[in-house]
């Protein structure tokens, strides 16, 4: 692993390890509690902040200073602009998105993702059209993955998802991180909602992936909502943003 290690200073946040059922403090790193704060950051970004919790999310998911790390379908770069920002000069983020996605919201993502990588502290982040099932990273290139409210469109999408979770496998290092978040769907409902509401069942992702080779080394409960009854539109008003999500840690065996 290339990681140089979290800087000194911290800040305390809950995280919840579905291993062991019961929750513990964990810490949130100096390196990601400043990136999170970071004034440059744009003032829309920022809005999101207190629905996505991206400190609680990345401080789970291991990120550190100088690592390699895949935002795969990083949008507009809401999760790609923090991350640069932690991994830092010593490190490197690949701004990844599909042709399906660039053809349709090109012309506002693309400008947006540009100018966060045209700043001069982020230009060890780099911009990647590359569909998800043609990843063209190297054997052990990558630290951690990243993949956030997108899985379930990689089946309405039809992307060849036993090929993308084989390729995340190969290109992490061993002890490499593929983290992933999405909307709940009904237990049980399998890809049924993938389309139509935007959610897919946890079980499911997490059975593909597990059989890609990875193991499952957590489960954090920081983006859970109960009061979500899981059958409403994720884009809808009064939902948008306070669905309940699931955020698993795979790990590639070492």
């Amino acid at each position: 692993m290339k990681s140089a290690g979290f800087l000194a200073g911290t800040v305390f946040v809950f995280v919840f390890v579905a291993a062991s059922a019961s929750a513990h403090a964990a810490e949130v790193p100096e390196a990601i509690h400043q990136a999170v704060a970071h004034p440059d950051r744009p003032e829309e970004d920022r809005a999101r902040d207190a629905d996505r919790r991206p400190g609680e999310v990345l401080a789970f998911l291991g990120i550190e200073p100088g690592m390699t790390v895949a935002d795969l379908m990083a949008g507009s770069g809401y999760y790609s602009d923090i991350l640069c920002r932690v991994v830092g000069p010593d490190g490197k983020v690949y701004v990844q998105n599909n042709s399906y996605v660039l053809e349709r919201f090109g012309k506002v993502m693309v400008p947006t993702i540009d100018k966060r990588l045209g700043q001069p502290e982020l230009a060890h982040c780099v911009r990647l059209d590359s569909e998800l099932d043609a990843l063209p990273f190297e054997e052990g290139e990558l630290d951690a993955v990243l993949m956030a409210l997108f899985y379930h469109d990689t089946y309405w999408q039809k992307v060849d998802r036993e090929k993308m979770n084989a390729q995340v496998l190969r290109a992490l290092a061993p002890g490499g991180v593929f983290g992933i978040v999405d909307h709940h769907a009904e237990a049980g409902s399998k890809d049924r909602d993938v389309k139509t509401i935007h959610r897919v069942d946890a079980e499911m992702v997490k059975e593909e992936i597990l059989a890609a080779g990875f193991t499952l080394e957590a489960e954090s409960q920081v983006l859970r909502h109960p009061d979500d009854d899981l059958s409403t539109n994720v884009f809808a008003p009064g939902i948008r943003g306070k669905t309940d999500r699931f955020l698993y840690k795979f790990r590639k065996p070492k």
